[in-house]
């Protein structure tokens, strides 16, 4: 296996909203802004990481029969861990993300890579596959976020810096509502599968 190629993947191929549907609840309920889609990712990447690269570490040594239970034990820890710091050192984060840091736990996104990737793979690659699908999570939900936070509001402001501002129709905040949080993915979905079929139609 190529490790750059392992590494796209979680970008293009396997990009964890756009390609595989994953992870959909976080990118529906927190992406109202740019801010708030980066610390979401950071927090789901963390625990990514780190459970990937424990559960490849653990392989041959975890059960069978208790598999599931453990994946899930070892993805509680690393989300307790985000949790405790985001409240002790970004409180104002930690208070917009709110109950969908702790539910990361659940997030089928992380479960699934353990399953079907860490638990089946060494820990370099285990490792290399986290930080694929790490990176398209971070740049589907800064898309969402970016696309909701600017039409919904006007502007893009990111840790206290304004990126961008357009004029916005009123009706517009519709985009920072939960219809808008559908709309959004929606398309985005669309454009990426339209460019994936051109693509497949030029033969590439």
């Amino acid at each position: 296996m190529d490790p750059l190629s392992e590494y796209m993947r979680g970008i293009t191929r396997e990009n964890p909203i756009f390609a595989l549907a994953l992870g959909l609840c976080p990118a529906l309920a927190v992406t109202t802004s740019l801010e708030n889609a980066i610390g979401m990712s950071a927090a789901t990447a963390f625990v990514l990481i780190c459970s990937n690269v424990i559960v490849s570490s653990l392989r041959k040594q975890i059960p069978a029969t208790v598999r599931l239970p453990m994946f899930i034990i070892i993805i509680a820890t690393f989300v307790t861990i985000v949790n405790m710091v985001m409240q002790a050192y970004f409180p104002p984060m930690h208070a917009a993300l709110g109950v969908f840091i702790p539910l990361i736990v659940v997030n089928c996104m992380i479960i699934g890579r353990a399953e079907a990737y860490a638990n089946r793979n060494n820990v370099p690659y285990s490792l290399i596959d986290a930080l694929g699908i790490a990176t398209g999570f971070l740049i589907a939900l800064s898309m969402i976020g970016g696309v909701r936070e600017l039409f919904g509001t006007g502007q893009i402001v990111t840790f206290g810096y304004t990126l961008i501002t357009m004029p916005v129709d009123p009706s517009i905040t519709t985009m920072i509502l939960p219809p808008g949080a559908f709309l959004t993915i929606g398309i985005l979905m669309a454009i990426v599968n339209y460019q994936k079929e051109r693509k497949r139609a030029r033969g590439g």
